[in-house]
């Protein structure tokens, strides 16, 4: 087959795999193959001291 017929077939449609269920089973692949966050560190609050009224 010459290089010219090859380059005017159309290309393949794909297996019958619709976009909307393609970009559903990416999205399920990235859920499943991301790991969960690393829990958010706890702040740190330093006591505040308290001022008590000097005596008069």
């Amino acid at each position: 087959m010459p290089a010219s017929e090859r380059d005017e077939t159309p290309p393949r449609a794909s297996a019958g795999v619709s976009m909307r269920d393609l970009l559903a089973s990416c999205a399920a692949a990235r859920a499943v193959s991301t790991p969960p966050r690393a829990p958010a560190p706890v702040p740190t609050v330093k006591p505040v001291e308290l001022r008590r009224p000097e005596a008069a």
